[in-house]
């Protein structure tokens, strides 16, 4: 993507990110110069002279954004609890409706591509399984766009958070699985007009 002026940042605070696409933990200080190339999934992906990085939406302050505008395509989305990330679990009763399921994985972002995971074709299997007394499982088997993408933890665990907002969820379950590979034949219509593929 290109570098936009008007998405040209210094950043107000230390920050603390993870570097796209090794998934290591980075520090960003306060006064560095950055660009926000993606404003999704709740989080904002940026690049600097040192790299690419993702910051999560609770940091928004510290790129003058607003975490609302870290949610991009998802601005005002709630659940019936609350704001997605508040990672808290009310106990949920009932089975969770495997559409809103969908829904809520196609809210996860690889930072490097602006293509939520379903439409890259990245799910391969979701599942609901039951625990007893009413309470439910949504396990889900999913792979990444390249074996040593060291994201696929970070992008495994926002998927797991996101499935942990749906009513009916009580454990969420995300494996990262590598076959039958991926390759660009999975991405979905959708995703490929927005990647310009047709």
């Amino acid at each position: 993507m290109m570098s936009s002026a008007s998405n040209d940042r210094i950043l107000t605070r230390d920050v603390d990110a993870t570097v796209v696409p090794s998934g290591d933990a980075a520090f960003l200080p306060a006064g560095t110069k950055v660009n926000i190339t993606h404003r999704l999934g709740g989080n904002f992906t940026v690049v600097c002279d040192v790299g690419m990085f993702r910051i999560l939406g609770k940091d928004a302050d510290a790129l003058g954004e607003t975490r609302e505008a870290a949610l991009g395509a998802d601005a005002g989305e709630t659940t019936q609890y609350g704001s997605y990330g508040t990672a808290e679990h009310p106990g949920h009763v009932g089975e969770p409706d495997k559409e809103a399921l969908w829904a809520a994985l196609r809210c996860v972002y690889d930072p490097e591509i602006p293509v939520d995971i379903v439409n890259l074709g990245l799910i391969y299997k979701l599942e609901v399984l039951p625990l007893g007394d009413e309470r439910y499982s949504a396990q889900v088997a999913m792979t990444l766009t390249a074996p040593g993408c060291g994201m696929g933890p970070v992008m495994a665990e926002d998927a797991r958070n996101r499935l942990l907002t749906v009513p009916g969820v009580n454990e969420a379950r995300v494996e990262i699985v590598f076959e039958p590979p991926w390759n660009q034949d999975m991405i979905s219509e959708e995703g490929k007009m927005e990647l310009g593929l047709i």
